[in-house]
């Protein structure tokens, strides 16, 4: 061989040093990619909280789902499960931090508090469901719930239905609403404020139709009538508005929360989340670092799962409905459940 092709060759049968080199160099790319895919996926995992509601809750509870688990027949070697569920889901600012303060809309920052509080009904096959909201001025007798500290706490009559999630947190927040419907919550499922306006951001912002003007002081949102592209800390205003709309009261703000819902759907499927890693990973940050869950939910792989088996539910097929409520006799600025028609409607998603 000559030297030009000693250069390029080291001895007879041996690839071509430039194709072992750039071997090499992919090679390492891939080592690095791998390790980059190991952190991020400890990072993220690691962003979760979760509790051990059946452990606390025990067996003195509904009767689950019996198609909650299911696989469907017709999915591949591993899978999807196809079944309904109920998921409990809070919005709250239990998180603490200066930022959560911040975005608390004034007032007192001391303690967690549940603004939000929705059951999700996925339907048998997971391509409908039925989002019922809950107003928190709703007057609830309180079970008794286990306390993380050892305890429980006593049994109370006639109070918010808010005061759950404060005096017992998510265990005592499930038993609650297990109480008031008898259904059982498959999931639990809790974002704080700045995690929400951070996930709305990393959707880049959502689009909601508002039927009138909003001007509230409390939550700083101004809008006039019409479409508007919301960002997430404007999001997070209208989601807790309620003092610049209709009668001022709880009620309101719930069809504002129905509305960013569907919103929220639509901008899920209209972003490139399953096709940009990067975008994926953006929001995937700002979605965990601000969960906690049961600890059913409570890893990355059984989050994915569950919204790999959500993928074929749209916002058209999603109705929301508030719980039937009319004023409390005792008391008119709060609202307790309108029987039988709460009754039938819990009874529907069971």
């Amino acid at each position: 061989m000559t030297g030009e092709e000693d250069e390029e060759y080291e001895g007879a049968g041996r690839r071509p040093r430039w194709l072992r080199m750039a071997g090499g160099a992919l090679a390492g790319v891939l080592v690095l990619g791998a390790c980059g895919a190991g952190w991020a996926f400890w990072r993220l995992n690691d962003n979760i909280s979760s509790v051990d509601i059946n452990s606390a809750l025990g067996d003195d509870r509904p009767p689950r789902t019996l198609s909650s688990t299911g696989p469907s027949a017709s999915a591949a070697a591993e899978p999807l499960p196809s079944g309904a569920l109920n998921i409990l889901v809070l919005g709250s600012d239990s998180r603490s931090g200066k930022e959560n303060a911040e975005l608390g809309g004034g007032g007192e920052t001391s303690g967690a508090r549940s603004d939000t509080a929705m059951v999700v009904h996925i339907d048998e096959g997971r391509t409908a469901a039925t989002v019922v909201s809950i107003p928190r001025d709703t007057l609830v007798t309180r079970p008794s719930c286990p306390l993380e500290s050892g305890g429980s706490t006593a049994v109370a009559y006639n109070v918010m239905f808010n005061s759950a999630y404060a005096v017992g947190g998510p265990v005592c927040a499930v038993k609650t609403v297990e109480s008031l419907t008898d259904v059982r919550m498959d999931h639990y499922i809790e974002i704080d404020f700045a995690g929400f306006a951070e996930l709305v951001d990393a959707l880049g912002g959502v689009t909601v139709t508002t039927d009138e003007d909003i001007d509230d002081e409390d939550s700083h949102l101004k809008l006039t009538a019409g479409t508007h592209h919301l960002d997430g800390e404007q999001a997070l205003a209208l989601a807790r508005t309620r003092h610049g709309i209709g009668d001022g009261s709880d009620l309101g703000r719930i069809g504002l929360q129905q509305k960013l819902v569907k919103a929220l759907l639509d901008q899920i499927a209209a972003t490139s989340l399953l096709t940009d890693p990067a975008e994926l990973y953006r929001a995937a940050d700002a979605v965990t670092g601000s969960l906690t869950t049961d600890t059913g939910l409570g890893s990355l792989s059984e989050l994915v799962q569950l919204g790999q088996s959500l993928k074929g539910l749209s916002s058209d097929a999603t109705r929301t409905v508030m719980m039937p409520v009319v004023p409390a006799p005792y008391d008119p600025n709060r609202v307790v459940a309108d029987e039988p028609e709460a009754k039938e409607l819990w009874e529907s998603l069971r």
